[in-house]
């Protein structure tokens, strides 16, 4: 019999064998700050005491709810596993408004089997040998992001966003200080941009910005440095403008995702100005 149970920090190493064996991005990290957070739901599926699968769903502003980390091991597939996982999640999340993913086209089919109805596709950008080149000359330079600045920069991506991430963004930031980018004009944040080390690739997201010369100049600081290190942006699929630079850096479309809702979806943020979101597992 298949066990459903909280995911516990000791869990952690073999949660994260479950996501090298997907060549998945995530690290220990990652799950620490799932797991940390007690408003969220972390679970693990458990067969004759082995960990074969795990889910997660992060609560932001109590309201809306983001399924990710939907993992089960390959030999144990087939048994409505992760059926049973997503499920369980959706059962606990009561008075939660909103319930979204970002769903593979395998997954896709999945779950809109369960009332999922789609939003908008991501684009996954990865580059592997690009170049930065150079930019316009502009008259403001990113700066990396200070104590001072995050609760503008949280308040600007729940605006953005649709709901509050100040625990994830305050997280983030913490883990890589130095590629945590805001750009600012008179005072006033007009894009923002954060990066994190991954398994197997370094993410740049999410950034927030006015305008396409906005996430240009805080994308390309965000890139100085890793020449010749493997990067993926997940962008929306309307910002054809980032695409078509990013494709003259030298990055390729890897994959796509599609963001989905299940019951209402009055957290639509302003995506006009998401250009790249945080990752599949955080929105």
């Amino acid at each position: 019999m298949i066990q459903i149970r909280k995911l516990q920090f000791e869990d952690i190493p073999c949660a994260q064998n479950l996501v090298l064996d997907e060549n998945w991005n995530q690290t220990p990290n990652d799950w620490e700050i799932l797991i940390q957070n007690p408003r969220n739901i972390c679970l693990a599926a458990e067969l004759d005491e082995n960990l074969v699968g795990t889910a997660s769903a992060i609560t932001y502003d109590n309201f809306v709810a983001w399924i990710g980390m939907l993992l089960v091991k390959r030999e144990y597939r087939g048994r409505s596993i992760g059926k049973s996982l997503l499920i369980s999640l959706l059962d606990q999340l009561h008075g939660i408004t909103t319930v979204k993913l970002d769903a593979t086209p395998a997954g896709e089919p999945i779950y809109k089997k369960l009332g999922f109805e789609e939003e908008y596709l991501i684009n996954r950008m990865l580059g592997l040998n690009f170049s930065i080149g150079s930019i316009k000359a502009c008259d403001h330079f990113p700066e990396t992001i200070r104590e001072k600045d995050i609760p503008a920069i949280i308040e600007c991506d729940k605006r953005t966003f649709g709901a509050d991430r100040s625990d994830l963004l305050s997280a983030l930031i913490a883990n890589f200080p130095e590629k945590s980018l805001v750009l600012k004009q008179d005072n006033e944040i007009v894009a923002f941009c954060l990066v994190r080390k991954g398994n197997k690739y370094y993410q740049i997201g999410p950034v927030v910005a006015k305008t396409f010369e906005h996430t240009q100049i805080v994308i390309h600081k965000a890139l100085h440095g890793l020449d010749g290190q493997p990067v993926i942006i997940d962008i929306l699929n309307d910002k054809n403008d980032l695409t078509e630079w990013l494709l003259e850096l030298g990055f390729v479309k890897q994959r796509s995702f599609m963001r989905m809702f299940k019951a209402s979806n009055d957290t639509m943020g302003l995506n006009n100005l998401y250009q790249a979101i945080c990752g599949p597992e955080y929105g």
